[in-house]
């Protein structure tokens, strides 16, 4: 008789916000009495680790003089204003003086790679236009580099050139900020969009506040300890600005901030900031963690004290159960904890966290047989097996969220799944978004009864959540369903290969030009590696990349293409485009690895992506003519 298996069902009871501001505009308005708001605030750190402080109260007086400037340029409550930073002081009086007069801020990602304009250009419209925005400030530094943006959109749409000092030189008025409703739209946050184009979605005040009491609830302060956080990551990306920004402001504490341009340039900077300061909270993608493990030398961190980093969270793309043994191995001789490492699982459209590892533990793995998503977990978890995919627990629900794990049928087919079964993702939680943002002005509701599907899949085991990739990323092959992760984890071990700049892919031989046969049927597994390695090292790599791939999925390679280093497509949180990758490849749009120099490379690169930003516009205009 086969054992019935529990309901899929995860919860965890709601937080207590008895005396909670209701709005960030209340949390503004708290800073004129707060006890430590001169002496906490945000600590900006350079390439050369020098400080520059702006205290909490000081975030709120630019705030109201910001607010002013706004106003004269005719913002008006409810309006969005896009905003184009990067991370210093001028983000957050843009940020929290458009909060304080009533309107919505839109932060959007800086332009970072000159190679790639058209695809930022056309990408970067499409999101002031999703979200309407009725004016974008743009710091002085990339101001001029926003031509092509200008040329894509409305031309009405006005851009204001916001000086270093606008803020600081202006006189703020002495009112306080302007009164809004909890259920009022706060923040339009874009979705990642490593599927898709990104998503503007509709977050309001309560769900920000709801998610900062969250996040803030797990480290309260004590007398023996006051917590404070550090972050390189972008202000555009939720993880750091409604992880790390909101947070800290809710606990009047301090945040330690440096450019992600600072780390990824000198990852050992994070590591000593984090020692300098003495911050308990840290948060990074998985890749964050592989590159300091990597690129870190000892000389880099004499005198470095990683014992009070309690927590390193980690998160926004896949968990890597081999990068988290790697870090905490490397940097154990530093002061770091095994049971720090905290794998994390969250979204944009949940305005971020949903579910916690433990605090207190090591983080645990279970074993997939053969890299498939169509088997649930191995009991005996046996990770020595061939094909055996180690998949890291994102632990239980945050305060206040339920998961369920459904079948992946339409919604109204959908059941609900066994323990260890794998199906799709759905959370219910008080921080859900109002939902997402259309051109012309209306909101696409996504959320169904209370719930939401979240477009990854994976399954419950022994009380705590495995995801096991997108929804829409599954590779299917010769009827069997693969997750992609495994085969990239692969691919990315073998010496010669960019660590973290993989992907993998399924495609039918008629997708991949050139000589390849164009009557095969079926789809098959193509690999795309970014590599340094020369043209004449080429054969032997792609000999121990396809070794690779057999020896951890069982599966065989159909092609494997090596690129030079930076092709492969990201979105602005750096997370790798598996279609766009896709596309690019099968348009002759990538430059193969050992090929021509970087102007032919930049100047091929922006041909192909203009045709397919074009053609992208035409199927859209198409689309909305019905």
């Amino acid at each position: 008789m086969v054992e019935e298996r529990l309901p899929a069902r995860l919860a965890t009871p709601a937080p207590d916000f008895d005396g909670a501001p209701r709005t960030l505009n209340e949390a503004l308005a708290r800073l004129a009495t707060a006890p430590r708001a001169a002496s906490r605030g945000l600590r900006f750190v350079d390439a050369r680790e020098r400080e520059h402080f702006v205290s909490w109260r000081e975030v709120a007086r630019r705030a109201a003089a910001a607010a002013g400037v706004l106003a004269a340029r005719g913002v008006a409550v409810g309006d969005r204003v896009g905003l184009v930073f990067s991370t210093g002081p001028s983000f957050f009086d843009a940020f929290f003086g458009a909060l304080w007069m009533g309107a919505v801020p839109t932060p959007l990602y800086p332009p970072v790679r000159l190679g790639k304009m058209p695809d930022y250009d056309h990408r970067t419209a499409a999101m002031l236009s999703a979200c309407g925005a009725c004016l974008v400030l743009v710091e002085p530094r990339v101001d001029r580099l926003m031509g092509g943006v200008r040329g894509a959109i409305d031309p009405e749409l006005g851009f204001l050139t916001w000086a270093e000092d606008v803020a600081s030189d202006t006189v703020a008025s002495s009112a306080g900020p302007v009164p809004v409703d909890a259920e009022d739209l706060a923040l339009v946050q874009f979705s990642s969009g490593t599927t898709s184009a990104p998503k503007a979605v509709a977050l309001s005040h309560r769900a920000l506040l709801h998610q900062a009491a969250i996040l803030a609830g797990h480290w309260p302060d004590s007398d023996e300890r006051e917590h404070a956080g550090a972050s390189w990551l972008p202000l555009y990306h939720d993880m750091g600005l409604i992880g790390c920004v909101l947070p800290a402001l809710l606990r009047t504490a301090d945040l330690w901030l440096m450019a992600p341009e600072v780390f990824i340039a000198k990852p050992a900077l994070w590591l000593r900031l984090l020692s300098r300061s003495g911050a308990s909270v840290s948060v990074a993608p998985d890749f964050a963690y592989a590159l300091c493990t990597d690129r870190i030398r000892d000389d880099q961190l004499e005198g470095v004290d990683l014992s009070r980093w309690l927590a390193a969270l980690n998160g926004a793309e896949t968990v890597s159960m081999q990068t988290m043994t790697r870090f905490t191995e490397r940097f154990a001789q530093y002061g770091f904890r095994a049971e720090a490492m905290t794998p994390v699982y969250g979204m944009s459209e949940a305005a971020l966290a949903v579910t916690f590892a433990s605090l207190q533990d090591p983080p645990r793995a279970v074993s997939i047989p053969h890299g498939s998503i169509a088997a649930g977990p191995d009991e005996k978890g046996d990770s020595r097996r061939v094909g055996a995919m180690q998949v890291a627990s994102v632990g239980r629900p945050v305060p206040g969220f339920e998961i369920e794990i459904r079948s992946r049928e339409e919604a109204e087919r959908a059941t609900v799944l066994g323990s260890g079964e794998i199906g799709e993702v759905w959370l219910r939680g008080p921080s859900l978004l109002r939902g997402i943002l259309r051109g012309d002005g209306s909101v696409e509701e996504v959320v169904e009864d209370g719930w939401l599907a979240s477009g990854d899949l994976g399954f419950v085991h022994d009380g705590e959540l495995f995801l096991t990739g997108r929804k829409k990323d599954v590779l299917v092959l010769r009827g069997r369903n693969v997750a992609p992760d495994a085969v990239e984890e692969a691919v990315s071990q073998v010496e010669g290969v960019r660590t973290g700049c993989v992907v993998a892919v399924s495609a039918p031989r008629s997708a991949w030009g050139g000589d390849a046969d164009r009557g095969a049927g079926g789809e098959e597994l193509w690999i795309l590696a970014e590599t340094r390695e020369p043209k004449e090292r080429l054969g032997d790599l792609e000999v121990d990349c396809r070794a690779a791939v057999r020896a951890a999925t069982g599966l065989e390679v159909g092609r494997l293409d090596f690129v030079a280093p930076g092709e492969l497509p990201r979105t602005s949180s750096g997370k790798l485009r598996r279609g766009a990758a896709r596309e690019l490849a099968s348009a002759d749009g990538l430059q193969w690895a050992g090929e021509v120099s970087l102007v032919d490379r930049l100047r091929r690169r922006r041909a192909v992506e203009a045709g397919l930003a074009l053609l992208h516009s035409r199927r859209a205009e198409r689309g909305a003519g019905g």
